[in-house]
């Protein structure tokens, strides 16, 4: 087998492959011949065919696979030969495999980059630290009743918090369109669920009054049908509900699961949840500059094959968040485009962090992890094995263990620096 490989630009290489005709006719004849002991032609017994009519029946069939077999095997070879690390699956070109030519063919793909890891010593990290104090907690306690209204019908116009019950039909130059229809829909007013011009547009709606309510759906809106379009909607107020918080009861108490020791046992639980919160932001955003830090400091070329890869995942697991029915509603790859690259380039770094310090995954932490992923189901023993028996989710377990490994080595190197912040600063969701 002969190769030569060439750089044309980037991580880019175009190797070319030949292999001898003897090789690729030897390749072929011996199909030919596993082929002739299970014939079965007309007129002969099977496996009886002379190899000549086995070859004047099924030779342009044999060759075509064996062709096939060889461009996948000899890539690898030559890679393997030339110690090239594809970042993806190669474009073939101009493959040529005429009778008594061998075998030739140009590859064109990407190769992983080299990563040379500069020092990871000193990195500067801050970590939150948040107290739970007494009114957070009442905060806490506040929003749990929020949470659980008891809904009572009134016949004022609707304001902001009230829970609304409508029927809507929706046009696009007076045509209607999927999804534009509804039935006795309930919505809250201020809670961003709707387009906030279809929510606006019931702002001091009476029960049993209808309104026309003109709707721009954004450019980039899930539905490609839709984005960018106005529509009109006619909808009718069937009812207007206004919220009342519930009494701290018994009733409130086991709602939440406290079946004995009243508000003071509720308080104690709601404390512990909180303080568990606060440690997992704190988790994550120490995890965070870390990961950030080692990305700055160790700028790497990143393979465009990876770097797609990764956008079509990201467009796959948005479109599923959004319960997307179709191709048209799948989110635009552009806007993944920042979030794709940072992915790539922290795997690669972490990879080679992970090679070059010889880490090994922490078979306790998977073992905790498991036990946490199912400390909520009915039926934990069950789950952990369906866990410990599915090699793909236990690939992404061990996977998150080991990354964590990583980011516990880099802090044990890290300059930390302590900042007190309050709990409902560091909570906040664009505080990070």
């Amino acid at each position: 087998m002969q190769v030569s490989v060439q750089s044309t630009g980037g991580l880019e290489k175009r190797m070319q492959v030949e292999l001898p005709a003897a090789d690729v006719e030897r390749e072929i004849d011996q199909e030919l011949t596993k082929l002739s002991r299970t014939a079965r032609l007309k007129g002969f017994r099977p496996g009886k065919a002379p190899i000549r009519v086995v070859r004047q029946q099924f030779g342009e069939r044999v060759r075509a696979q064996v062709v096939d077999d060889l461009l996948r095997s000899s890539f690898v070879n030559a890679v393997t030969q030339e110690n090239l690390r594809p970042a993806g699956d190669p474009r073939i070109e101009g493959i040529s495999a005429a009778k008594g030519e061998g075998l030739r063919y140009a590859a064109v793909f990407e190769v992983m980059p080299q990563v040379e890891l500069k020092s990871v010593d000193g990195f500067q990290v801050e970590r939150p630290r948040a107290e739970v104090s007494e009114a957070d907690i009442d905060a806490m306690v506040e929003s749990l009743r929020q949470q659980r209204p008891n809904w009572q019908e009134v016949a004022r116009a609707a304001r902001s918090g009230d829970r609304l019950s409508v029927d809507f039909d929706g046009t696009i130059e007076a045509v209607a369109f999927p999804g534009g229809k509804g039935e006795n829909v309930t919505l809250i007013l201020g809670s961003g669920r709707m387009l906030p011009e279809f929510e606006n547009g019931l702002a001091g709606a009476a029960p049993g009054e209808t309104r026309t309510i003109a709707v721009n759906f954004p450019a980039d809106y899930h539905s490609k049908e839709l984005a960018g379009k106005t529509a009109q909607f006619s909808v009718h107020v069937r009812r207007v509900d206004e919220a009342q918080l519930p009494e701290l009861d018994d009733e409130f108490f086991k709602a939440y699961g406290v079946a004995e020791g009243g508000i003071d046992a509720l308080r104690r639980d709601v404390a512990e949840n909180m303080r568990g919160e606060a440690e997992e932001v704190v988790r994550a955003r120490v995890k965070k500059q870390v990961l950030d830090r080692l990305l700055a400091a160790n700028p790497v070329e990143l393979p465009r094959t990876l770097v797609e890869n990764q956008i079509r995942q990201l467009q796959i697991d948005a479109a599923r968040r959004i319960g997307a029915r179709d191709v048209s509603q799948i989110p635009p790859g552009e806007r993944f485009e920042e979030a794709a690259r940072r992915r790539v380039g922290l795997g690669l770094l972490v990879n080679e962090l992970i090679r070059r310090e010889n880490l090994k995954v922490d078979r306790a932490r998977v073992d905790t992890h498991i036990a946490e992923l199912v400390a909520g189901h009915d039926q934990p023993a069950e789950m952990t094995r369906a866990y410990l028996e599915n090699a793909e989710a236990m690939r992404q377990i061990e996977s998150m263990v080991l990354e964590d490994q990583v980011v516990d080595w880099l802090l044990a190197r890290a300059r930390i620096e302590e900042k007190a912040v309050p709990f409902k600063e560091l909570m906040s969701p664009g505080s990070a």
